[in-house]
């Protein structure tokens, strides 16, 4: 057996080949970006090649250039949301000099967890970023996640810990009857949190939404007061900026009014609404996020970092190391060497093995400066604005939720439908099917309602248009078949 044959290093035998099939495949990737204003928005895979996913594991290696040929025949495939009309749900564009980021990362192939290392002052400076960003003091914590639901996890989990005096962590809940309170139109994360903690999800109380689906203050406090009476122990309210549904934002000054009374710890979910903090002039709606306790937000949604990429703030930081920080043996801190640095990511999370998301945040903003990203959320809050203005100008539409932020919410209402509900489900589904615009569905006081969410960078007055035109056409397509 000559020494070839007992190598069992991965590095490729032919370092040329990696080379070439590489820079091929990279180029495909930049031209995939350069196009994403053109062609269909949503393409669903062949059956054929669907069908090739149900191959058996791989035991023999394969050349690089027919694992790039595999690699690049996905690319048309993926949800939409780099196409200017993609509007059903709240993802981001992406940028195209990510890509840059995301070799370098693959480059260094570093975990994010722990050790002194050039990745983690990364990470630490883009924590420092979103502090200034975010108007939270230098005393915070904070960590990058994979997104808004891991964050609201750790943050929860803090507010959790701080209410039974850090002795969750050894001694489990016991018998505490905590309550925590969101608005009825607040992310199913929250209540997912409360699950995964222990809490269990019918201890969230689900506080009814005024007329503009924003949380109804004096509700919340009757219902604080009652659970107070009935001796159960409130310890958390949430404030959403930016519901899924509509993009209400709650009072959170209010709640911060509440939360100090109460001796309660607030939770901003600000998802992608949290993006407002960019923009000079649209700032001042997220006001008292600043005074939060603890606040999660997706870098991967309105700010356009590729996926996957969130972070969570926690006012005190000793209050998140204290829930976190629990060293075993061989990660025991030093004053030298790799084991130095502390503290670590490690100690304000759940997860030692992370990759280097924080590169990606930190190069987008490196590139585009948050000036150019503000314009962006002013520009897409300016589209639905005029969106919405459309839909209240046109007889045959009916908006059903104000146009808070960057999401407009309407129906279809031709004078001959007899049954909106079903036009207005077949509208989305044709429009995603052919191509021409990927809206999604909601249901808002019973009615369902073509939800549009406005999260691109490259979305144009002329892509609402072409939406408007294509809803009309196909629901007059769709009444003159008499079954709608």
């Amino acid at each position: 057996m000559n020494s070839d044959e007992n190598d069992t290093s991965l590095d490729p035998r032919d370092w040329a080949a990696l080379r070439r099939a590489a820079h091929g495949l990279l180029d495909q990737a930049l031209d995939h970006a350069q196009t994403a204003r053109a062609g269909r928005v949503w393409t669903p895979m062949p059956a054929a090649m669907k069908a090739g996913f149900c191959a058996g594991l791989p035991g023999a290696p394969s050349p690089p250039e027919w694992v790039a040929e595999q690699l690049a025949s996905l690319m048309p495939y993926g949800v939409g949301n780099t196409h200017p009309r993609f509007f059903g749900w709240v993802h981001g564009a992406g940028s195209p000099g990510n890509m840059l980021a995301e070799i370098t990362a693959a480059a260094m192939n570093a975990n994010l967890g722990g050790r002194d290392h050039g990745a983690a002052q990364v990470e630490r400076q883009v924590i420092d970023w979103c502090r200034e960003m975010m108007g939270f003091p230098e005393s915070s914590g904070g960590l990058v996640t994979t997104g808004t639901s891991m964050a609201t996890i750790i943050a929860l989990k803090v507010a959790r810990d701080r209410a039974l005096d850090w002795t969750s962590r050894a001694e489990g809940l016991g018998a505490a009857p905590l309550v925590g309170y969101a608005s009825e139109q607040s992310h199913a994360c929250i209540a997912r949190a409360f699950d995964l903690l222990g809490l269990g999800s019918d201890a969230l109380r689900r506080v009814p939404v005024n007329a503009d689906f924003t949380m109804n203050i004096a509700a919340l406090r009757d219902v604080i007061d009652a659970d107070r009476r009935a001796g159960l122990r409130p310890f958390l309210v949430v404030g959403t900026a930016g519901t899924v549904n509509t993009g209400a934002i709650d009072d959170l000054t209010a709640l911060v009014r509440i939360a100090r009374r109460d001796g309660l710890w607030l939770h901003v979910d600000g998802a992608f609404g949290a993006s407002l903090m960019l923009s000079d002039s649209l700032r001042g709606r997220l006001a008292g996020l600043e005074k939060a306790d603890s606040l999660a937000f997706d870098f991967h949604k309105w700010m356009q970092v590729n996926y996957a990429a969130g972070c969570v703030l926690v006012r005190d930081a000793q209050a998140q190391l204290r829930s976190f920080s629990d060293r075993p043996d061989y990660l025991a801190r030093g004053g030298r060497g790799l084991a130095a640095g502390g503290p670590w990511p490690v100690d304000f999370g759940p997860e030692l093995s992370r990759e280097f998301a924080a590169l990606r945040i930190w190069a987008h903003f490196l590139e585009h400066g948050t000036g150019r990203l503000a314009r962006v959320v002013e520009a897409n809050c300016a589209q639905a604005a005029w969106l919405g203005a459309q839909v209240e100008a046109d007889s045959q539409m009916q908006l059903l939720a104000p146009v808070a932020l960057n999401i407009v919410c309407f129906r279809m209402m031709p004078t001959e439908c007899a049954d909106p509900d079903r036009l207005n489900d077949e509208i989305v589904v044709q429009l995603q099917e052919s191509g021409v615009a990927a809206p999604s569905t909601t249901r808002l006081n019973g009615m369902l309602a073509i939800r549009v969410n406005l999260t691109n960078h490259r979305t144009r007055q002329s892509d609402l248009e072409t939406l408007l035109s294509a809803c009309r056409e196909t629901a007059q397509r769709l009444v003159a078949t008499g079954r709608y």
